[in-house]
């Protein structure tokens, strides 16, 4: 089980950081990642790390102003946000295998 949460509305340029605690599972032998979905827009795939070699990957759009962390500890992935824009504005989701968070809501005004 996900449990995402984080999300709120922010003004353009500022910053958020969603977190995401998994019941379950443990971060170090799966893949993670972060999709979202804006409305009238299909699910995109915006961050991941595959464990087998430690890799991560983000999509243009977000490259350079997100990061995707885990802290094994807490059981918990983080994704933080910096320099947002309006076209951020989606429902944001927590992945691991066929498990999702419920979502959060991302607002960004500008």
């Amino acid at each position: 089980q996900l449990q995402a949460s984080g999300g709120g509305s922010v003004q353009a340029g500022g910053s958020l950081r969603l977190s995401c605690v998994a019941s379950g599972l443990t971060f170090d032998e799966v893949d993670i990642a972060w999709y979202r979905q804006a409305p009238g827009r299909e699910r995109e795939g915006i961050s991941c790390t595959t464990r087998s070699d430690g890799s991560t990957y983000y999509v243009d759009s977000v490259k350079g102003r997100f990061t995707i962390s885990t802290d094994s500890a807490k059981n918990t992935m983080y994704l933080q946000m910096n320099s947002l824009k309006p076209e951020d504005t989606a429902v944001y989701y927590c992945n691991i295998q066929s498990y999702w968070g419920q979502g959060t809501q991302v607002t960004v005004s500008s």
